[in-house]
């Protein structure tokens, strides 16, 4: 059973596609694992609007942040905005506050 679906924003995709391969496999890797499992070690929320995929990977502590889109009652959708390796046990504001604007700017349409 699949819980959501996962779309990525441009943002997003291209943080991805500057990772090496084994990188990128484990991200896709953990958001399957994320939308079947619902589990918080994978899929974490930060604030009221805003979500993190959480990847740990060779050292680094990725984090790719989102939001649900619920507005299709059909499907639950999860839209990937931004991605970032984190270097500090908190998560940057200046990431949380660029997921947000990008949420704001998706959700006009």
């Amino acid at each position: 059973m699949e819980y959501f679906k996962t779309i990525f924003l441009e943002s997003a995709a291209g943080f991805i596609n500057n990772l090496d391969a084994k990188t990128r496999k484990k991200i896709f890797y953990n958001i399957r694992l994320a939308e079947k499992s619902n589990d918080p070690k994978l899929f974490k929320k930060l604030t009221d609007d805003i979500w993190e995929f959480r990847v740990r990977f060779s050292n680094n502590q990725i984090r790719l942040l989102s939001f649900w889109d619920k507005r299709d009652n059909e499907n639950t959708l999860v839209v990937t905005t931004n991605g970032f390796v984190k270097k500090t046990q908190k998560t940057p504001k200046t990431e949380i506050n660029k997921a947000k604007k990008i949420r704001s700017e998706y959700l006009k349409y």
